[in-house]
């Protein structure tokens, strides 16, 4: 590794080391890219990830958690080791990294120097388009997803608004969202704005980001001018229930973050109602005996969310 990186790749990770491993490798084959350094954070996997670094990659920076605090704490614990690089790249474990993808992603931030973030195309193992960057989550959009809108009418530019289905990632264009598992932030946005809010666990920490990077006058950017694979192996699906609360519980940070807490309390109430025939429908299938492992592992996450719109507990 260049004893004067340019670029510091931070690299969260949970459970995935065969996936790790491949990502890893992918950012040190990188061809024609300015010098890079590779932090990884292990979210106290115990499954011999953090092992496998130190064993395979000596050069590499590594944070080895006692205890899992989330995401964003663990993407700030390797922000604060990094040298002081131009670059900050923000890269998910089960992402593999086209060996001219730092480099085109760099000369977009380059070239877009109003840019506080740049994104990339994510496509999935099969070579299908993963639809990557969102709008900001919103009292609307909130109430479009919780009456399936969204789903039913994909290639409307308002009730799909928020994220964006009918586009297909073609063209290079400013967006509010760009997604986490590839963001290419500068540095000198990261020291004006600072680092992610500790408080989000996992899910719309880039989100919140984002927002503050725009409200200091920065834009977010998104480019097809190069992608990464998502090999679809990520750790949330080990425990998908939990997730699946997680995420509505940072949306409603967002909104009470951003917007008041009155507008959670509403978003709050609209994602309760929405669920609640959700959690009818799969008790249906599984009692029906129809779809029985799908059905059960989504009555598991909706009567888990449906609890927590209640009470306001996490699934353990």
């Amino acid at each position: 590794m260049s004893a004067e990186p340019e670029i510091s790749v931070v690299i969260v990770n949970w459970r995935t080391p065969d996936a790790l491993r491949a990502c890893v490798n992918s950012v040190l084959a990188q061809e024609q890219a300015p010098p890079l350094e590779v932090i990884v954070v292990d979210n106290d996997s115990g499954d011999g990830s953090a092992e496998m670094v130190e064993r395979e990659f000596p050069g590499a920076k590594l944070i080895k958690n006692d205890e899992n605090h989330g995401f964003a704490y663990a993407c700030n614990q390797g922000m604060r080791i990094a040298a002081a690089t131009r670059f900050i790249l923000l890269l998910n474990p089960d992402t593999v990294v086209p060996p001219e993808t730092v480099r085109t992603m760099v000369g977009v931030a380059e070239r877009r120097t109003d840019a506080a973030v740049v994104g990339c195309r994510v496509l999935n193992s099969d070579g299908s388009l993963e639809r990557t960057c969102f709008r900001f989550p919103s009292l609307l959009n909130v109430l479009l997803a919780g009456l399936y809108l969204n789903r039913l009418f994909p290639k409307s530019r308002f009730f799909a608004r928020e994220f964006m289905t009918w586009w297909d990632r073609d063209d290079e264009r400013e967006v509010d969202v760009v997604t986490g598992s590839f963001m290419l932030v500068r540095r000198e946005v990261v020291d004006q704005v600072g680092l992610m809010d500790e408080r989000y666990f996992m899910y719309v920490e880039e989100a919140d980001w984002c927002y503050r990077f725009v409200k200091a006058g920065w834009k977010c950017v998104f480019s097809p001018a190069a992608h990464i694979t998502h090999l679809s192996s990520g750790s949330s699906k080990q425990v998908w229930a939990k997730m699946y609360v997680w995420q509505r519980k940072s949306v409603l940070l967002f909104l009470a973050k951003w917007h008041g807490r009155p507008a959670a309390w509403v978003a709050n109430a609209v994602m309760f109602l929405a669920t609640l025939p959700r959690v009818i429908g799969w008790c249906g299938l599984r009692m029906l005996g129809l779809a029985k492992e799908r059905a059960g592992g989504q009555l598991r996450a909706v009567w888990a969310a449906t609890r927590f719109h209640v009470t306001g507990a996490i699934p353990e």
